[in-house]
């Protein structure tokens, strides 16, 4: 196996291991005992963000499978956009994969724009004139 295929396969099971383990630090008490974290304490919007990019990462690796490589700017727009033209609309996977795709994507976004305001709203009140 290409050895880029094989780090990006890796990224991407590092990445839904992570995902796994935030969803449980989220919802079993034992373990935010044990972290000291408060109850109330939930990760799920770093779950959906890890969960993404272990999608992104093996979307990655399936793509150079066919040497095919994407590369910034846009290079998450290029690989879902490869993989749906590679794998999907040629009826090599299954569409069911390319919906999940798009859901994580819409959620990761949203998620963007959701930190890009509440940075804005720290640094705003942490650096405003306070004459």
């Amino acid at each position: 196996m290409d050895s880029q295929v094989e780090i990006f396969l890796k990224r991407a099971n590092n990445e839904i291991l992570v995902a796994e383990s935030l969803k449980r630090l989220s919802e079993e008490t034992k373990y935010k005992e044990e972290f000291n974290i408060p109850q109330e304490a939930t990760f799920y919007s770093s779950v959906i963000s890890h969960s993404y990019y272990s999608i992104f990462y093996a979307a990655k690796a399936i793509l150079l499978t066919k040497n095919i490589r994407t590369v910034s700017p846009s290079i998450h727009k290029k690989t879902y956009d490869l993989f749906d033209k590679t794998f999907v609309k040629t009826g090599v996977l299954d569409n069911k994969l390319l919906q999940i795709y798009t859901e994580l994507v819409v959620k990761a976004d949203d998620l963007l724009e959701i930190f890009k305001d509440e940075k804005w709203k720290r640094g705003n009140f942490t650096y405003r004139d306070s004459r």
